[in-house]
């Protein structure tokens, strides 16, 4: 059924849509997860330099080639210890000095693959 002068029926989807998130800004998105088959011919995995941030990375260990999110453990950076020994300095030693190693911003993150525990990465901060 027609309406007005745009010749589509109010239920109709629009003849077009945004992009997805993954079109618009590109990347891999993520997949099954990608195990090699045990017993077969070796095969070439071609993998890209993923930078590693703050937050767990999507990508395929170049270890055992599996494609996961990486396992972060976080540890306070020098940033942290300097601020924590300023504010000590500053008369506030009585557990304030302990804020910049409890603070996101202040971590340093360790990325290590969930599958075989291999080292993947450090981000470090300061």
């Amino acid at each position: 059924m027609d309406k007005g002068k745009g010749g589509f029926a109010p239920s109709a989807p629009p003849p077009y849509a945004p992009p997805s998130y993954s079109q618009a800004v590109g990347g891999v998105p993520p997949q099954a997860p990608f195990t090699p088959i045990q017993g077969a011919a070796p095969t070439t995995v071609v993998t890209t330099v993923v930078p590693l941030g703050s937050q767990s990375t999507h990508m395929i260990c170049p270890h055992c080639q599996a494609e996961v999110d990486t396992t972060t453990k976080t540890s306070p950076s020098v940033v942290a210890w300097l601020s924590g020994f300023i504010i000590c300095i500053l008369g506030c030693w009585m557990g304030c000095c302990l804020i910049p190693c409890c603070m996101d911003d202040c971590m340093n993150v360790e990325h290590s693959c969930p599958h075989c525990n291999a080292f993947l990465g450090k981000y470090t901060r300061g």
